[in-house]
């Protein structure tokens, strides 16, 4: 395994074990990928899905690798990737829901903040996550009821509860230019309050920092299910709450989200709500 094992208390189901086994082999295979041609963007062949996304043959070969390593030791599973089959089932069965890249543009300028993240669904639950930082090679894993790790340490999310101390991760509506002056309403009331915000343009790594910590609260507008399908699991087997927009539990979908330690996290809700012109 890749974490301590929990205690007896808090024991994740042996099956969740053993799917994080093969989520982080998959992760892993494909941080080789990544790190293997990160050194050499310039001769790259990469398209532009849409403005500001684009999409490049380390993004398809890293999901690639990681459907080989699943459907190998899961043959009954499938695999819900950004690039090969965003279309996929999710919510029935076993599903691997992986981005194979996250960080795309980052990766192709050499800014180096992109990971390789993966979360397993059975049966619509969240059962294991695994985020790659492929720069690092930070590992950062989590079972449901088994807690959150980073390295083989366990996480714990931030105890910082005024606003005023607290430094808040984001993420630009850059695919959906029709949220931004909503957005751009939210980010001036966060600011005006807060010590700080950061942007490093991936979400699955946001998400680990609040699970670390690092973050004592996130927020995003729109999200996809790979940004966040392991991310979430992480957030809250550390302690912490992730919410919709509405407030509602988040799900393993489309949309935005807010995240955070319980008090950061109910204070940026009600910030971002209230800053939000009214349609």
């Amino acid at each position: 395994m890749t974490s301590p094992s929990p205690s007896a208390s808090s024991a994740p189901r042996v099956d969740d074990l053993a799917l994080l086994d093969v989520a982080v082999a998959a992760a892993r295979a494909a941080a080789t990928v990544v790190r293997a041609r990160a050194g050499d963007v310039a001769t790259l062949r990469w398209e532009q899905k849409r403005p500001s996304d684009f999409v490049s043959e380390v993004d398809l070969a890293a999901e690639e690798r990681i459907r080989e390593i699943v459907l190998r030791h899961v043959p009954q599973a499938s695999v819900a990737g950004e690039e090969l089959s965003p279309d996929a089932a999710r919510g029935a069965g076993l599903v691997f829901v992986a981005d194979p890249l996250d960080g795309t543009t980052n990766f192709l300028h050499g800014y180096p903040a992109f990971a390789v993240s993966i979360g397993v669904l059975c049966e619509g639950r969240l059962a294991a996550g695994v985020v790659v930082n492929a720069v690092t090679g930070e590992e950062w894993t989590a079972v449901d009821g088994g807690g959150a790790w980073r390295d083989g340490t366990p996480l714990r999310v931030s105890s910082i509860a005024e606003p005023e101390r607290a430094l808040v991760g984001t993420g630009f509506p850059f695919k959906h230019l029709h949220l931004l002056d909503a957005y751009q309403h939210q980010f001036a009331a966060v600011l005006r309050a807060t010590s700080g915000i950061r942007r490093a343009g991936s979400a699955a790594l946001d998400l680990c920092d609040v699970a670390a910590g690092r973050f004592d609260a996130f927020w995003e507008l729109a999200l996809a299910p790979w940004d966040v399908a392991a991310g979430l699991l992480l957030v809250r087997e550390a302690g912490g709450v992730v919410t919709d927009l509405a407030g509602q539990p988040a799900r393993v979908e489309h949309g935005g989200l807010i995240a955070g330690n319980p008090t950061l996290h109910r204070w940026l809700l009600e910030t971002v709500t209230r800053a939000t012109p009214a349609a």
